[in-house]
């Protein structure tokens, strides 16, 4: 039988959340009140394209430089003074570590094994959140680190390069089926999903289905009683 050397963590949805997010629609209702015409399906592809395909490439360090990239790929040159006013708006509205997620995590390093992050999302975004846990993470994977989005299986074969592992001494924890169970099923990886709205949602791939993070880790520690 193969060891469990490392459990992997999803990171929006499975460690952490934002509570009521920003929307595009209400970032594009405060251009128009600027007098700048930018539609929310404009403004909301463009963020998407910058977050999916400029930052794994350019890796924006701050809300000020990755809302200045949107707005360019938008061709539309705004004021810094409503430049700022976005990005306060955007981080009044922080990322926050699911209750269950310390614990977990803390838990997976007291017994041995090797633990990342690994999201698309960039790190600015979460660093408050996960700053009383960063010291428990052997690595934290965005897509800057990785150089693509994470539905690009070189995420997950860069992480386990890191950590130095096997797919399948690995385990993969998330709340996205195709993302965090599917992808690195096909990998060789291990998967465990997270089902925190307790949807029942079936998964034969998934080696569990957990309703937090604390039954995760657990179910990962009886992998190796086996």
């Amino acid at each position: 039988m193969v060891e469990i050397k490392a459990v992997l963590f999803d990171l929006h949805g499975t460690l952490a959340y934002v509570e009521n997010p920003v929307s595009g629609e209400e970032i594009s209702n405060y251009l128009f009140s600027r007098g700048y015409e930018v539609s929310p399906q404009q403004l909301n592809a463009a963020w998407a394209f910058v977050a999916f395909i400029d930052y794994p490439k350019n890796g924006y360090e701050n809300w000020r430089s990755f809302f200045s990239r949107i707005f360019w790929r938008l061709e539309t040159e705004i004021d810094g003074e409503t430049l700022d006013e976005i990005v306060k708006l955007i981080e009044s509205k922080p990322y926050r570590l699911y209750p269950d997620a310390a614990e977990a995590v803390v838990k997976a390093k007291k017994n041995g094994f090797k633990t990342a992050i690994v999201t698309t999302i960039a790190y600015f975004k979460f660093e408050k959140a996960v700053k009383l846990i960063k010291e428990h993470f052997d690595f934290i994977m965005t897509g800057y680190e990785a150089g693509c989005d994470k539905t690009n299986p070189k995420m997950y074969r860069r992480v386990l390069e890191i950590l130095k592992v096997k797919p399948d001494e690995s385990v993969m924890i998330g709340d996205n089926v195709d993302i965090d169970v599917l992808l690195p099923k096909r990998l060789g990886i291990n998967a465990i999903l997270l089902d925190r709205e307790r949807k029942k949602v079936e998964c034969p791939a998934a080696a569990a289905t957990v309703n937090n993070l604390r039954e995760g880790v657990e179910a990962v520690i009886k992998m190796n009683r086996r």
